[in-house]
């Protein structure tokens, strides 16, 4: 009995298929990671979008007396007080001057809650997991601990900061 052989289209599906199949498996490999980009002075820096709950423009902060440098008050945010952080501060760099295009940004990481002063929010993005590189080992040694990662961003290095860490060592200095 002779052989058939499958026609040219056949195959030609058959490929279309295993090509599809493949572009699917690598799209669920490269995981999306939400990225809140903002700056400082003129440093990029971002948080991770499941850490960042809102973006505020800067209202009156109240100084609470007896608090960190860092620490510069708090606000209210539609009845809930917030306390806000001067992040520049807090990584010993120079305080961050507010302006028109200055936010509020509040995170929440490990059951910790606070604003962050930022001078500008850049984007919020989705990027690739295997976009984020690990740290360079150039980093102010005040800085390294609370850096989870770097990536390009409009041709600028954006560092990727680690809420729980910044939390973790804010609650430790208050």
């Amino acid at each position: 009995m002779e052989e058939t052989q499958p026609f040219k289209s056949d195959r030609i599906l058959e490929e279309i298929r295993k090509r599809k199949s493949q572009d699917q498996d690598t799209q669920q490999e490269e995981e999306q990671v939400k990225l809140v980009v903002f700056t400082l002075e003129d440093h990029y820096y971002a948080l991770k979008g499941g850490d960042v709950k809102e973006i505020l423009t800067v209202q009156k902060i109240s100084r609470v007396p007896g608090t960190p440098e860092f620490m510069l008050g708090i606000i209210n945010v539609r009845g809930d007080i917030q306390s806000v952080i001067d992040i520049n501060l807090f990584m010993g760099l120079p305080s961050t001057q507010t302006s028109p295009d200055s936010r509020i940004v509040i995170a929440e990481n490990n059951g910790v809650r606070s604003g962050i002063l930022v001078d500008r929010v850049q984007d919020v993005l989705d990027m690739p997991g295997n976009a984020i590189q690990q740290p360079i080992s150039t980093l102010k040694d005040s800085i390294r601990y609370f850096v989870a990662g770097e990536f390009a961003y409009r041709h600028h290095n954006v560092t990727l900061l680690d809420a729980g860490k910044l939390f973790e060592k804010m609650t430790e200095n208050l």
